[in-house]
């Protein structure tokens, strides 16, 4: 591993974890809370004295900035990188102290504001193989903000090593930060001709590895019980308590099935985040995730029946609920043109990483992006355990994220147009079968009106992806190869496939005909 990096991400990184940037999902104000522009503002001035042009800061809290082409290519397609400087709400940034383990020789982390609490193997299996590493910590009692000021220390040191080396080959950046992401308003005022890009990488990504082209969809919904208030001495037969029914509300939900803690892989949930309230009025919040909208749409309904039933159970009450989209599953749009999927791979493969691609239980803004037209997949940061006080990260794999993204920048620079990335990688290892919807909505938060499916082949191409001697197709078979097992590690294709053409120019001309 290249670790030229690692003072440069170590300096970044602790310097910007120290900044407060916590956001508010009850403000209104873009963003929500003032202390985001302290980074955002620092990042402004970072960008400029290295040199980068273009340098914006928008009044709703974007900052961006370009990295000059060092090669001239005609059809050649800007890439952007992004990450977001806000941390979640859901615990503590403020103050935090971030902690240096210096060359990690297994056992517990110790954290000195919580040192009943240490980081352990056992419960962070990651971390057993992170021996000889330098992992970050908070003090225990913040979270660390690695979500997502690793991605901004790892983006910020790419456009330095290349705004220091104009010998090194590589087509127009844009390196893009954003606020709000945590509360899923981080794109929510961009200007697509700010960004000017064709293709787009978020650095939000946990594992060493990882590359995310499929995330959950996702809406909000609120129920809101107004009772009857009334003197609690005289309320016999007149007092309607908003916060029993709101109890009851909750009794009825299934608590052992659709919960986060109760599932994992693909199954969806309904999450109870806040309640609020008094006898008189309630409010139950609710967050509604899966990766197939017809299941997001169950998970809606069932709030819609239950708020119903209780309304007939007391029609003195007066119940509502209300789902608003969030974001959808990015896989619907990329699955019509993965070569922004099968460079990241390729550039894995080329820093000796193992891809890993797997769906994540999340989102990010990438998801919005990719539906506004910008093919936009996740990369990796390292990042663990984030929104709490065991959060830490291996300042060795910010380096790792760091080398992928150079790699990247070269391989946009190098592709020929109009060709899919020749898949290097042994046997597609790891890639799930991409199951999308024949027709997709013009508006991406609309449901999916037909429910046909099919098995996409974007990644069997002629570009002779190298398959075990034992599972090679025949000669004279289909380009794309034969119909293959349900079973193994293989992902499958179908006879006859094609995939669209994804040049650069074809990317910008056919954006207007995606969803």
């Amino acid at each position: 591993m290249n670790l030229e990096h690692l003072p440069e991400l170590e300096a970044r990184f602790l310097r910007y974890v120290r900044i407060d940037t916590q956001s508010a999902e009850s403000s209104q104000d873009i963003p929500s809370t003032a202390r985001q522009f302290d980074l955002l503002r620092l990042l402004r001035d970072e960008l400029q004295a290295l040199g980068a042009t273009d340098v914006l800061l928008t009044s709703y809290g974007w900052v961006i900035g370009a990295v000059p082409a060092t090669i001239q290519a005609a059809d050649g397609p800007t890439v952007a990188f992004l990450a977001h400087v806000d941390t979640a709400p859901a615990f503590s940034g403020a103050g935090v102290k971030p902690i240096v383990h210096r060359n990690y020789a297994g056992g517990p982390l110790l954290l000195p504001d919580a040192p009943d609490d240490p980081i352990t193997p056992d419960s962070d299996p990651e971390l057993a193989g992170k021996i000889g590493e330098d992992i970050v910590t908070a003090s225990g009692k913040t979270l660390l903000g690695a979500d997502d000021k690793a991605g901004i220390a790892i983006i910020m040191t790419l456009a330095a090593h290349l705004l220091r080396h104009p010998e090194i080959p590589h087509g127009a950046i844009r390196v893009c930060f954003t606020p709000d992401e945590e509360i899923g308003r981080g794109v929510a005022h961009l200007k697509l001709a700010d960004l000017a890009a064709d293709v787009a990488y978020t650095l939000d990504g946990g594992l060493p590895g990882e590359v995310t082209y499929e995330t959950f969809s996702a809406d909000k919904a609120v129920v809101k019980i107004t009772g009857v208030s009334t003197h609690p001495g005289t309320a016999r037969d007149k007092l309607v308590n908003a916060l029993l029914l709101a109890a009851k509300f909750i009794d009825f939900l299934p608590q052992h099935t659709r919960t986060p803690e109760t599932t994992e892989g693909r199954a969806g949930f309904i999450h109870l985040y806040k309640m609020a309230g008094a006898a008189a009025a309630a409010e139950l919040h609710f967050i509604l995730r899966d990766f197939e909208l017809d299941g997001l749409a169950a998970h809606g309904d069932l709030l819609k029946s239950l708020a119903e039933t209780l309304q007939a159970a007391e029609p003195r009450a007066r119940v509502s609920c209300t789902i608003t989209p969030q974001y959808r599953n990015m896989r619907y749009w990329l699955e019509k043109d993965m070569r922004s999927v099968e460079l990241a791979i390729q550039a894995l493969n080329l820093t000796g990483i193992t891809p890993v691609t797997r769906p994540t239980r999340g989102g990010t803004d990438g998801s919005r992006l990719t539906a506004l037209g910008v093919p936009t997949p996740n990369l990796f940061t390292g990042m663990q355990n984030p929104h709490g006080p065991h959060e830490w990260i291996s300042l060795q794999d910010m380096a790792r994220a760091t080398q992928v993204c150079l790699a990247l920048a070269r391989l946009w620079a190098e592709s020929p147009a109009g060709k899919s990335a020749e898949p290097t990688f042994l046997g597609l290892v790891g890639l799930p079968v991409l199951a999308g919807l024949a027709v997709l909505p013009t508006d991406p938060l609309e449901p999916l009106p037909n429910k046909k499916r099919y098995v996409s082949c974007h990644l069997f191409t002629r570009a002779r992806p190298i398959w075990p001697a034992s599972r090679r197709r025949p000669r004279g078979g289909s380009p794309c190869g034969s119909r293959r097992s349900q079973s193994g590690p293989y992902a499958r294709a179908i006879p006859g496939c094609s995939r669209p053409r994804s040049s650069p120019r074809a990317m910008r001309a056919n954006r207007a005909t995606w969803p």
